[in-house]
Parts: structure tokens; sequence; C-alpha cells
């Protein structure tokens, strides 16, 4: 290393010869090798690292995995001697090393000493560090209450239906029970023979959910048919059994069946047997189906927090969209169409799964804000030679080119106070471009908005 290295950095552009000389002699040059560590995450930020040449991958520990921040990857860029001007100053990410090469370290004492020849950049240097931090902390909390706040409100309207579902068919069918039991008691009272009860047994299958008629008017019709031959035959409660016989396809003729098999004094107990059996499949039917949301919901919510998968894997984009449109399910009702465009052979990337989606969750949002929930949302995905490519599009008023040029732009909105962030495609960009080495862009008009994402391919 000499002096005629350092001064080529554009780091030093302004720096005195003198004060590059004294940077000098106080620094060590230190080469590295594929996956060596130079300095740890959390450790005092004793030094400062200056680029030459190589590549060292900025990483940060998050549960139980390793996520990638960034990297130094060009000659002059830094990292580190936090403690020049901070005495609890400590590393933010560990350096590995991903390609042999070298650095300049300097101590943060030697650092110190050049800031404090310099007061006004060394004050600013200190204001810019504790603004920075306050501010990273401050956008982070804020991003991850958005998140959590769009992730719960969307978890609690799907689990809502067939929560609810579930538990008046439950309620239903503590009394469907009760009544298949009593009617049971009532025929065992009226003498029933057992061949007669496996003939009743016969007849009742042939009411089971499987062949009820979807038409309701013809439903309707055979009510007040069953209705009138129960009132002649002095059945009680014939509109409520008329119902449920209806609902399962039954008709008079299937009563005279019964009629026959039962005699009239079991005909009232045999029919509501019947009735509350068939009752009773229905209602099993709807927990089955309700509890099997709740578990397809489950199942969404695990794929879009990617809880049980390592942080950077091989991502199926689609997965992760169809994730992301069931957990924001409750938004896209009602006058919002959804109009999906998958290729069949879109390859997998390489990418942190869990941020991706809050990228769909984030643009997705913003669409349906944009449509004011009436419009068509289209969400495509696409394999290129370049990647991935990922449009989420809407049939909103659109945005005049001035928000277009500002929407990335942290905290900027075009949203009512109270109502929007400015977080949003500022988190998008980062995600997409910085952690992902991918773009995003925005093409809008008078018909609508598309927001295009481009992810490299697995390298």
């Amino acid at each position: 290393m000499s002096f005629a290295e350092l001064r080529a950095l554009a780091l030093f552009d302004g720096l005195s010869d003198e004060h590059l000389h004294g940077l000098l002699d106080a620094s060590t040059e230190v080469e590295f090798t594929v996956g060596e560590v130079l300095w740890h995450e959390a450790r005092p930020a004793e030094y400062w690292w200056i680029l030459l040449e190589g590549r060292i991958d900025l990483l940060r520990q998050v549960g139980n995995e390793e996520a990638v921040l960034g990297a130094l990857d060009l000659p002059g860029r830094w990292a580190g001697g936090f403690m020049a001007w901070d005495p609890n100053g400590t590393y933010l990410a560990t350096g590995r090393a991903v390609v042999p090469g070298r650095v300049v370290r300097v101590p943060g004492t030697a650092l110190r000493v050049l800031l404090d020849g310099l007061p006004l950049v060394r004050h600013l240097v200190d204001g810019i560090f504790h603004t920075a931090r306050n501010l990273e902390a401050s956008t982070r909390a804020r991003a991850s209450l958005v998140t959590l706040g769009t992730l719960s409100a969307g978890l609690a309207h799907e689990l809502n239906n067939p929560a609810a579902a579930a538990t008046r068919a439950v309620s239903a069918l503590d009394g469907a029970i009760a009544l298949s039991v009593s009617s049971l008691a009532a025929l065992a009272a009226a003498g029933i023979a057992p061949e007669t009860y496996i003939a009743l047994e016969r007849l009742r299958v042939e009411g089971e959910p499987s062949s009820v008629p979807s038409d309701a008017l013809e439903v309707a019709d055979r009510e007040e048919e069953l209705a009138a031959w129960l009132e002649s035959h002095r059945v009680e409660r014939p509109w409520e059994l008329s119902g449920q016989l209806a609902a399962a396809g039954l008709a008079p003729a299937w009563c005279d069946r019964v009629l026959e098999v039962t005699g009239p004094d079991a005909l009232e107990p045999a029919l509501s047997w019947v009735a509350a059996s068939l009752t009773s499949q229905v209602l099993l039917g709807e927990v089955r189906e309700s509890t099997s949301r709740i578990s397809g919901l489950v199942a969404s919510v695990k794929s879009y927090t990617q809880m049980d998968r390592s942080s950077l894997q091989d991502t199926d984009v689609t997965e992760g969209l169809e994730s992301t449109l069931a957990i924001l399910g409750h938004k896209l009702r009602g006058g919002v169409t959804v109009v999906r465009e998958y290729d069949d052979d879109v390859p997998s990337v390489e990418a942190h799964a869990g941020e991706l989606n809050q990228v769909w969750t984030n643009l997705i949002d913003n669409a349906v804000d944009a449509m004011e929930g009436q419009g068509t949302l289209r969400v495509s995905v696409a394999g290129a030679e370049a990647g991935v490519v990922v449009e989420i599009a809407d049939t909103g008023p659109g945005m005049p080119p001035e928000v277009v040029e500002r929407a990335f732009e942290a905290f900027f909105t075009t949203k009512d106070v109270g109502q929007g962030t400015g977080l949003g495609l500022d988190i998008a960009r980062r995600v997409v471009e910085e952690r992902h080495r991918g773009s995003i862009e925005i093409e809008s008009g008078s018909g609508g908005t598309v927001v295009r994402v481009r992810l490299p391919p697995r390298p």
C-alpha cells in the first residue's frame, strides 16, 4: 500500500497530503482470503476498514440466520471506525470476505486525530451518525408496524368468516344431535324392529348431501309439497321437517315409502331422525370446510412469513404472490376483480422470500387503494432472460408525472394524513434493488398504473 494508492481513492478527495500521510503512517494493510471474517457485528468498532480490492459481504444475524445487508465491492468503500466519534460505537454488521483482496485498517484513535484536525467534518460526521441511527431505528419500527397492521387486519378479516361459520354450525349441530337421539328413543318406544330400522337407514342414505339439488326454485316447490304431505299425515312441525327433507332432495314419494316401512305410529320419529341425521351431515360438512379454510389461511401466513425456511432461499415468486393475495383477501372482495397471468415456466430466484412478500403486500395494497375498491387488479409473473418479471397493475385514475417521479421517496405520500406513511414504495425499492439486485419501475397514465419488478435469476 502506498500514498499514491490512497490518494487515487475518491474517498480522500479534498484531504490534504499532510492529513493523508498521517493516516497512512497509522494504517496497516491487511490481506484476506475467501471466507475470512475481518470484523464482527456488535463488537467495538475500534478500526476503520477501507477496501482496496476484493469483496466483503456485510452480514447481520437475524434469529438463526445470517442476512446479507450489503457489500464492500468497490475500492474506497469503508466500514466501521465508529469509536472515533462514539465511545460505545459497535460494528453494525459482520464483514466476511467473498473473494481474496486487501483492506486498509485504520485504528479509531488515528481516525479521531484526523477528525480533531477537521472540527467541522467531525461535527458533521457525529451529527449524521447519530441522526442516521435514530432515523434507521424509527423507520424500521414504523415499517414493521405498517406491515404488521396490514397482515393482522387481513388475517383477522379472513379468519373471521370461517371461524364464525364453524361456530354457527357447531351450535346448530348440538340441536341436531339432540333431536336425533330423542327420535331414536321415540322409535324404540314405538317398538320398531331391527329390520325396519335397516330399511329406514337405506331410505336415509338416499337423502345424503351429495344428492342435494342446486336449483333453489325446485327446492322451494318440493318443500311446499312435503309440507302438505306432512300436514295430511298429522306430522308435527311440518314446515321445519319439510325444509330439511327438501334440502336433502327428498320428495313426497319418498315419504310414502317411509310410511310403508314404519307404519303411522313410528312415522313422525322416523322422519325426525332422518331429518336430524341429514342436517348433522350438512353441518359437519360446514365445520370441515370452515376449519379447512382456517388451516389454509395458517398455511398462507406461514408461507407469507417464511417462518420455517432459511432467510436466503430458492423462491417461487408465484407462490409468494398467491400467499399475499390470500392474506389481503378481505380487500379484494366486492368491486375488485383479480386477474392472474402466470407463466408456466417461471424460474425460481434466490431471494429473501419474506421480504419479497412484504413488497407484494405494499404494491397490491397501494393498487387497491388507488382504485378505491372498484376495478381490476392484474397480477402477472413471467420468466425472462434477465430473470423474473412481476407486474402489479390497477385500473385506477393513474398518477401524474410529478408523483411518479417522487413515488419512491421515503415518507412521500399522496394519501390523507393518517392514511399513508409514505414508506411502502421506499421499502419496496430498497428490498428489490439493494437486497436482491433487481429493479422496480412505475408506468402510469389515465388508464391505470403498472408497477414492474425485475428480479435477477439464480447465480
